[in-house]
């Protein structure tokens, strides 16, 4: 990997460690010694790397990390449509189908994005340290592509592989593992191998930020987004104390704060909501009218497929959300013309459907969430939870203080041991509609997928697949390699 490709917008692009990204030198490459002659330069490939997040790729169901998390939650129960359309049997990941088809762009982006922002951070990882600029300069860039290799792999593990089962070694087949622009053609890394480099990824990215880093404002990677991703991480490996230590430690860094119950119903399309800790900021001119993350799930933006096809909750969900919680207020049991206005009579009503998350500017401009603070409560609620015991006074603590942000009614919980975890998972499906944690908490717990218990499911919209077994008992649960890594790259396997 010898040339950074330059784009149109300033925009820089490494190629992958993957071979299907260096067929070619374009002519507009330099070197990749001359583009991290300072920190400005590396500071250009960084944006490079946060604007290809939410780029799109092939179709319009395909927006970047926001594609992936609205991908997977429609491989859920609780994020559906009335109608096959996008995100559906025949051409979406609804149907369970798409993710073992090595051919199809649901199979291939993920991992075609995420090998492309490690790519250009291994870059500049590996030249941060000699260019030019103030020492903290560096360590800061330096930082911020420790955190987004980490994050890359995070994803990249989660859906290329099996689950991470604590009982274990984890032995099983991880994804390859670059860790410089030399490093091509890897065999698979064990999983563990993986969570061991992410795991060192982040601890060397919290070094590097310092106690004293802020942000340079929230689309980029910081300390507090480190730790954030970390106590997911922590979550995933079951190591529940570490879990909780992380997201506390996002807590005592501050700088953030829940959101009111009028933010909430805001539309979830701004960076600078008070609780988001990490997202894209996507301005008017970098938008992409039919293939952004509001282009799939708002529900007023002026594109056929979002006035035809409204994003629904289940209804069995919605039926477990107290009636004075802000949330209950995000989803319409029964739109009308009167409680669900609409842009124009071309928009389509169905029922439960969803009004969390509305354009900022047309045609469908606004921003992504990765992070919010709400996760950091949650984690540690779940985290203690699980621990039991004398934890769950802490469990309580922390579900109780984002509870009553979101239900001023809502008192301290009474439950105790599974009851209070399934409380606290309650509100995590909640909470996170939509913004694609459903189907990683599902993999992660080894839980089976069972659409049978959502009333308002229309079997025909996800092909009738309506069970799914558990991870440990199911291949399904596992993405294929896409076809163009396997005729590249020999030493790899290619999964059940």
């Amino acid at each position: 990997m010898k040339k950074i490709i330059i784009a149109v917008s300033a925009l820089m692009f490494l190629a992958s460690c993957k071979k299907e990204f260096l067929d070619a030198s374009p002519t507009n490459a330099v070197a990749e010694t001359d583009a991290f002659t300072t920190v400005a330069n590396g500071e250009t490939v960084m944006n490079g790397i946060y604007r290809y997040l939410y780029s799109r790729f092939d179709n319009q169901n395909t927006p970047g990390q926001g594609g992936v998390m609205l991908m997977t939650d429609f491989m859920g129960e609780d994020v559906h449509q009335a109608v096959a359309n996008w995100y559906s049997p025949s051409n979406g990941a609804g149907g369970w189908l798409n993710q073992k088809n090595p051919d199809n762009s649901y199979c291939a982006y993920p991992f075609r994005m995420y090998y492309r922002c490690i790519g250009n951070a291994n870059a500049i990882i590996e030249n941060a340290d000699n260019a030019a600029g103030t020492p903290a300069d560096r360590s800061r860039l330096k930082a911020e592509a420790l955190t987004m290799r980490a994050w890359s792999y995070f994803y990249l593990v989660q859906i290329y592989a099996k689950r991470y089962d604590a009982s274990t070694t984890n032995s099983q087949l991880g994804v390859s593992m670059p860790l410089s622009s030399k490093q091509i053609q890897l065999p698979r890394s064990t999983v563990e191998e993986v969570y061991t480099q992410i795991n060192k990824d982040l601890t060397d990215a919290v070094a590097a930020f310092g106690t004293g880093s802020a942000p340079r404002n929230k689309s980029h990677l910081s300390l507090r987004a480190a730790y954030s991703i970390w106590a997911r991480v922590a979550l995933v490996q079951q190591k529940w104390a570490t879990a909780a230590q992380y997201a506390n430690q996002v807590l005592t860094l501050g700088g953030f704060s829940l959101m009111s119950n009028t933010q909430y119903q805001a539309g979830f399309n701004d960076i600078n909501n008070p609780e988001w800790i990490w997202g894209a900021f996507i301005q008017d001119d970098q938008g992409d009218t039919f293939g952004s993350y509001l282009a799939q799930i708002s529900y007023n933006g002026n594109t056929t497929y979002i006035r035809g096809t409204p994003k629904r909750i289940n209804q069995a969900l919605y039926n477990l959300i107290t009636a004075t919680d802000v949330r209950k207020k995000m989803w319409e049991p029964a739109p009308t013309a009167t409680n669900f206005p609409l842009p124009s009579t071309a928009f389509a009503r169905t029922p439960y459907m969803s009004r969390k998350f509305s354009i900022r500017n047309l045609p469908t401009i606004g921003d992504v969430p990765y992070i919010r603070l709400a996760e950091m409560y949650l984690i540690i609620a779940e985290a203690n939870a699980r621990i039991g015991g004398a934890n769950e006074a802490q469990a309580k603590a922390a579900l109780l203080t984002l509870a009553v942000n979101r239900d001023p009614s809502y008192t301290l919980s009474t439950n105790t041991g599974q009851a209070l975890i399934d409380e606290i998972m309650v509100h995590r499906r909640v909470e996170f509609w939509a913004e694609g944690h459903r189907w990683f908490d599902l993999k992660r717990l080894n839980q089976p997928l069972d659409r049978t218990v959502v009333p308002n499911l229309v079997s025909a919209s996800v092909g009738g697949v309506l069970q799914v077994p558990a991870p440990s008992a199911s291949d399904l649960w596992v993405f294929s390699i896409p076809t163009s890594e396997i005729q590249g790259n020999p030493n790899t396997v290619q999964n059940p």
